[in-house]
């Protein structure tokens, strides 16, 4: 949930919080988790109720859609036969992209001047490119 937040950021929104609500803060804060609880427990009891209607083990992850229809629904030969037609064409895609990638390492390490040891002559009659002004950051 917080992922893409870094601690500053975190401070920065509790610090808010602290601002905005002040010395109910703790309270908000509880009453929030129980929340949080509540929604667990309801989540909980409808898959529990859910279960026993259709008389089979149902998880809370298993209340997604495709997951659901995968696992209750589908047999593992449908399953199959609708991944069939896609699968060539994954395959296909695959390869290439695969391909690709091996013709970007080639091109890399052929353009790599550390690995080769020497300095690709230019088009100004094969004399060597001028060696690069150190800069600032290199001298401190």
């Amino acid at each position: 949930m917080f992922e893409n937040l870094n601690w500053w950021e975190i401070g920065a929104l509790l610090l808010l919080a602290l601002l905005i609500f002040g010395d109910r803060l703790p309270t908000v804060i509880n009453d929030g988790l129980r929340m949080v609880r509540n929604l667990r427990t309801m989540a909980r009891n409808a898959t529990g109720d859910l279960s026993r209607e259709l008389g089979t083990d149902i998880q809370l992850e298993d209340l997604h859609p495709k997951a659901f229809i995968r696992k209750h629904l589908l047999s593992e030969e449908d399953e199959q036969a609708l991944r069939k037609p896609l699968q060539s064409m994954y395959d296909n895609l695959r390869s290439d992209v695969t391909g690709v990638h091996e013709d970007l390492k080639d091109v890399a390490k052929a353009a790599d001047l550390r690995t080769n040891g020497t300095r690709p002559a230019t088009a100004t009659g094969g004399a060597p490119a001028p060696a690069p002004r150190p800069s600032y950051d290199d001298a401190t």
